[in-house]
């Protein structure tokens, strides 16, 4: 499959690039923003490591990760990343990760990226399920997964260490049927449902996504 570009009413989801840094970092290194991340906030290596990685995993083939940088359709202004990371290429399995700049807080675009990545993921690979995980505090990020359709699996107790304290992380997840049933019963949400229209054209070659 050809690297994808997706866009929604609002976002462009696209492939990192090196002039991306400025504005990876001032988010990457704010420690609100990474409050509830076992990593960060970043050095100006910890951010230049990130994009090299970045771009070894969308250049890798076969591809098993989707990091994509978030930025807003209209103005190009760089919001956050976002991530759909295969176990393995034949996996079928997925983990969904993402973090935004505060400026983009409480504007839903989290939620409009990550519905997106659903339909990169269970339209186009053809995945059957997609997990997330967050810190057990960090009700806005468990909202935004449950906005998606995700479904509450479970608590892992205190497996991640962030910043000297151990942490709780609630485990989300979402089928592919689930998925497909949520979308059928939202025929009013037009800009998505045409991305996952789109979307399914991709294996063709189509990959660049305008509404």
């Amino acid at each position: 499959m050809t690297d994808p570009v997706l866009a929604t009413d609002r976002l462009l989801l696209r492939d990192f690039e090196p002039g991306d840094y400025e504005a990876v970092h001032a988010y990457a290194a704010d420690i609100e923003v990474v409050r509830f991340m076992s990593w960060g906030p970043n050095t100006e290596v910890d951010t230049r490591d990130f994009l090299e990685r970045a771009a070894e995993s969308a250049a890798a083939r076969p591809r098993i990760g989707y990091e994509l940088a978030v930025a807003h359709l209209q103005d190009g202004r760089l919001l956050g990343g976002i991530e759909l990371s295969l176990a393995a290429e034949d996996s079928q399995q997925a983990m969904l990760v993402y973090c935004f700049s505060r400026e983009a807080w409480g504007q839903g675009y989290a939620t409009e990226a990550a519905e997106a990545m659903l339909m990169l993921g269970f339209d186009v690979l053809g995945l059957h399920r997609v997990w997330a995980g967050c810190d057990s505090q960090n009700t806005v990020s468990a909202h935004v997964l449950e906005k998606i359709g995700m479904s509450l699996e479970g608590c892992m107790r205190e497996d991640v260490r962030v910043r000297g304290e151990w942490r709780d992380t609630l485990l989300f997840g979402i089928l592919e049927n689930e998925y497909k049933a949520r979308l059928s019963e939202q025929p009013s949400r037009g800009p998505l449902r045409a991305v996952s229209y789109l979307c399914k054209h991709m294996r063709a070659g189509l990959y660049i996504i305008l509404l």
